[in-house]
């Protein structure tokens, strides 16, 4: 048994369940499935990576096995997840990322992108995991076959980080963010040099945390996981916006001069309203998942914004965006998609429009974030059961949702879900304070304790 595809592709700990040999393994598959030989497709696959320490070690057991099919491999270095999809997209070529993204470092992960910097389709991944399958049950010597000049090469490109940066500059005005301050937390991480390049190019007053990767400190106490440090340095630097990226910056959340969180809910809700005024909101929605805070909803609708709801997961939301023709969606994590610029979260493109938009609008974060929406108290908690695949048919379960929505009416939301991965089933409920959430939930609990523990 082989590795097995998540919401985000492939993860685990570096050296016992991601090893050189499942990587490489990978390698060969992704080879196969992604640029199979006699059909046109391009065989060749760009490759980058984050700044963990396991990342160069799986990086070239990656690339050795794409090569070993016979694949041409490109080496980009330390690049952000956006930053290779955008190579794929321009060059029409397969893409791998090593990163496990907000993760800690002792993880890492495998991402994959189709020609043209697309993420998998699900049809694609169950493909894959086939042929990984394949791969690994095949004896020494007989997994490839090929030798000489069959094999594919491995070659670094050079000044990736820096063709990235260029084009994130190219995207706005010259100097669009004169006269702003803004504190960036790179969480350590693949961003560490690009985005306050771009930041500073852009014309803005930049201080910088967490930019000193070593291999170890990849989002600790730090990024969008951790954004304490950056609160705090924002107040006391008397900044105009902080900007909290992860590990491989293909998300962002921001903190107002006042210290204060503002998550990915809140800038879709910034964003709608100022794409609809530039007329650049097509057919007038935004597309969310299932975890978007009820307030984003109400808000949007209060202004005639629809909402297109998806599973949990980016890769969700860029399927809605495509299949409905829309310009804007993203999660509360702060993935968030401008599909007229990318086809897949990008961090730092994310804070850079949003410092953008602080410059048109003339006015402070927290007044804007105010108007844009209020959130909900929501409330979420694990229950760890027997049979989370039990959930569907638990009909007292499903009574007492039924009991606490109809208490709740239009003023709150439920929603159970089981997890992917785990026995648990994940409880959350939004309601108009945080006690009636808190009761809420405290309920359904026990009716999933009672019927699935």
């Amino acid at each position: 048994m082989g590795l097995r595809f998540g919401t985000d592709g492939v993860r685990g700990v570096a050296g016992t369940e991601l090893t050189p040999e499942l990587v490489l393994a990978l390698g060969r598959a992704a080879a196969r499935v992604l640029c199979p030989a006699g059909t046109g497709t391009s065989r060749r696959i760009v490759i980058a990576r984050d700044s963990r320490r396991s990342g160069p070690l799986l990086e070239a057991a990656f690339a050795a096995g794409a090569a070993a099919e016979g694949v041409d491999v490109e080496r980009l270095g330390v690049l952000p997840t956006p930053g290779l999809a955008r190579v794929a997209a321009a060059e029409g070529v397969a893409a791998a990322v090593v990163s496990a993204s907000h993760n800690p470092f002792a993880d890492n992960g495998i991402k994959l992108f189709a020609a043209g910097g697309r993420k998998l389709e699900a049809a694609v991944e169950a493909a894959l995991e086939a042929v990984l399958d394949e791969v690994l049950d095949d004896p020494p010597g007989e997994v490839g076959g090929l030798a000489g000049e069959r094999l594919g090469t491995i070659v670094d490109r050079e000044a990736a980080a820096g063709a990235y940066v260029d084009a994130l500059v190219a995207s706005f005005p010259p100097r669009a963010l004169d006269g702003l301050v803004v504190v960036v937390d790179c969480a350590n991480g693949a961003a560490s040099a690009v985005a306050p390049a771009a930041l500073s190019r852009l014309g803005a007053w930049v201080e910088v945390l967490a930019d000193a990767p070593d291999g170890l400190n990849i989002n600790a106490g730090c990024g969008s996981t951790h954004p304490e440090a950056l609160q705090a340095a924002v107040v006391a630097a008397g900044a105009d916006v902080g900007l909290a990226l992860d590990g491989d910056a293909d998300r962002v959340l921001a903190v107002d001069a006042t210290g204060a969180l503002v998550d990915g809910d809140q800038l879709i809700a910034l964003f709608a309203d100022d794409l609809r005024a530039r007329g650049s909101l097509r057919k007038e929605a935004v597309a969310v998942t299932v975890m978007s805070n009820l307030g984003l909803r109400l808000a949007l609708a209060d202004r005639g914004i629809g909402v297109v709801e998806t599973a949990v997961g980016d890769k969700h939301v860029l399927e809605a965006l495509q299949a409905e023709d829309l310009a804007l969606g993203g999660e509360q994590s702060g993935h968030i998609i401008f599909s007229d610029v990318a086809m897949t979260g990008d961090g730092t493109y994310t804070g850079l429009a949003l410092v953008d938009l602080l410059a048109r609008a003339g006015e402070p974060l927290h007044e804007l974030a105010g108007r844009a929406m209020v959130r909900l108290p929501q409330v979420l908690r694990n229950v760890t059961v027997a049979d989370r695949d039990g959930l569907a048919a638990a009909s007292d379960v499903w009574a007492t949702v039924a009991e606490v929505e109809a208490d709740l009416g239009d003023r709150g939301r439920v929603l159970l879900r089981p997890s992917g991965t785990e026995p648990l089933v994940r409880v959350m409920v939004e309601a108009p304070t945080e006690s009636q959430a808190a009761d809420a939930v405290d309920r359904l609990v026990a009716a999933v304790e009672r019927s699935l523990g």
